[in-house]
Parts: C-alpha cells; structure tokens; sequence
C-alpha cells in the first residue's frame, strides 16, 4: 500500500515554525521536498513584506504614505487597491480612510489612551502603478494580514510539496481539518472546517477593553463588533476573508448576512447572542457536514 497522499509528502520532510507577525502568532506548516528551506523563505516573506506594511513602524512604506501621502511600493498599492474595492462593495463599511482612527483606537486597547476616536475621517486615495498618493491617513490592517498569508503560502508552493500558513484566525487553504475558535473562552471548537478555501476569523473576543474592541463601523462612527464571532471562507483568497470579516462584524445581524449572502465565492458563519447563523453553503466547508 502506498498510503495517503499526505504520507508521501512526509516521507521527504516535514517543517514548521512559529513566529510573532503582525501583533499575533503566525504558524506555517510544510511537507514535501525541500520542506526546511520552504519554510525558512516562508518566513523571510513574512518578516519582509510586515516591515513595508505595518502601520506602527515608523520606517514602513504604510509609515511613509501616512506620513508623506505618498508612497511607490508594489504591496501598498494593491492592498490599497483592494481596500477601494471592497470600499464601493461594502457602501463605506470596510474603510481604508481610518488610518488616524485605528491609531486612536489601539492606542484605547493598550492602555495608553482613555479616549475612543471621536470623529472619523474622509479623504481621497489614488493608485497608479506601485505609487500611492493620500491627503488623509490609511488603515491597511484589515487587508495586510491576509495579504501576508497569501503571499507567504505562495512561497511555500512548489512541485512534491504542500504547506499552509495561519496567523491569527487567518489561515491559507488548510491541508487538514481546521478547527473555528470558540468566542467563549473554552476548547471546545465552534466547527471543524475541511476546506480548500482560504478562511478567517474576526471575534471581539480576542482583543477588547471595556466592552469595546479593534473593528468599527465608520458609516455609524461606532467601535465594537456586534457579534461574539465572524468565520468566512472566500474561494478568492486570504485578503477578502479577511475584508468581509472584519465588515461583517460590525454590521447589523440582517445587513451582515445579506452582505454574506450576495457575496459570491463565500460563506459565513456569524454567532450572535449564542445562535449560529450560516449561509447556505457554509455546511459544504465543514467536516461530516
């Protein structure tokens, strides 16, 4: 017998490793040829493309566009294009224009604010080629997490090898069953996920002081999630699970499933108030579903 698929990509090697990325604990996982030295360029990925994108790095090219209001980076730009996306897609509820707020807010999160964002702001973004031109600050966190998984398992591609990657409740396509983080602080999981599809996870539970936590609503001008939990699996990639996530979070129950609904090429599962509530075809991704 020659066994699974998964024990051949094993029997030339298996690697993986755990390190701190944007503000969590990424994890990549390989097997296959040359397993060690994919996971070592994974991670050089990673550690590269957090130094251009991390907003709270005065040396990043985000830093440089906030900033200056402009910026010529290759990855800025298209996660900026990506953000006006799902701008227009999401009728302002997914902004990138709320760079200056997601500082304030974080700034409340840690500790070394006692004020929430008072106002929100407006501005104008232009993309051409690499270069990003800005008159207001930009909030890229909602995309460049994704974005790093995306561009972080393409690194571990490659002829006889397999791998993923999973940073914070984003992960690439799993190679496995994957379990959904419970919002109740116990182990037991919400779902064990068996999918192709690149998933993410938005929760209020993971992050949040006095009742208020890192996503928010800038056509209401209001902090907070108003579910326990938000799973996506986006048949596109990482970056737009991650994208609608985050919009579903703070959206109304009714508003945030017909967004999920009318999406194509995803599913969602939204806990509110202890009910599960999925879209048609999230069952599919599900183990024994």
């Amino acid at each position: 017998m020659i066994g699974s698929l998964a024990s051949v990509y094993e029997r030339f090697g298996d690697a993986h490793r755990e390190f701190d990325c944007c503000d969590t604990t990424f994890r990549i996982q390989t097997t296959g040829i040359r397993a060690d030295a994919a996971v070592t360029a994974a991670r050089e990925t990673a550690a590269s493309l957090e130094a251009q994108l991390n907003a709270f790095d005065e040396t990043s090219a985000v830093s440089q566009l906030n900033r200056e209001g402009e910026v010529a980076n290759e990855h800025v730009a298209r996660i900026v294009r990506r953000g006006l996306e799902y701008h227009d897609r999401t009728d302002g509820v997914f902004d990138v224009h709320q760079g200056r707020v997601e500082h304030d807010l974080k700034a409340f999160l840690r500790g070394d604010s006692d004020s929430l964002p008072a106002t929100f702001d407006t501005g104008t973004v232009h993309v051409d080629g690499a270069t990003v031109t800005t008159d207001v600050e930009l909030d890229l966190n909602g995309l460049a997490k994704g974005y790093i998984v995306d561009r972080t398992a393409e690194t571990l591609a490659g002829l006889g090898r397999r791998g993923f990657v999973s940073g914070g409740g984003d992960m690439s396509p799993p190679t496995g069953p994957v379990a959904i983080e419970s919002p109740y602080g116990d182990d037991t999981p919400l779902k064990i996920l068996d999918t192709d599809w690149p998933v993410a996870t938005s929760g209020g539970y993971r992050r949040s002081r006095s009742g208020t936590d890192h996503v928010y609503d800038p056509t209401t001008e209001t902090a907070g999630s108003r579910h326990e939990s938000v799973t996506v699996v986006a048949r596109r990639d990482c970056m737009e699970a991650d994208a609608v996530a985050t919009a579903l979070a703070v959206l109304p129950l009714a508003e945030a499933r017909e967004l999920a609904v009318e999406w194509e090429g995803l599913e969602a599962l939204i806990i509110h108030d202890g009910v599960f509530r999925t879209t048609e075809g999230f069952d599919t991704h599900v183990m024994d579903a």
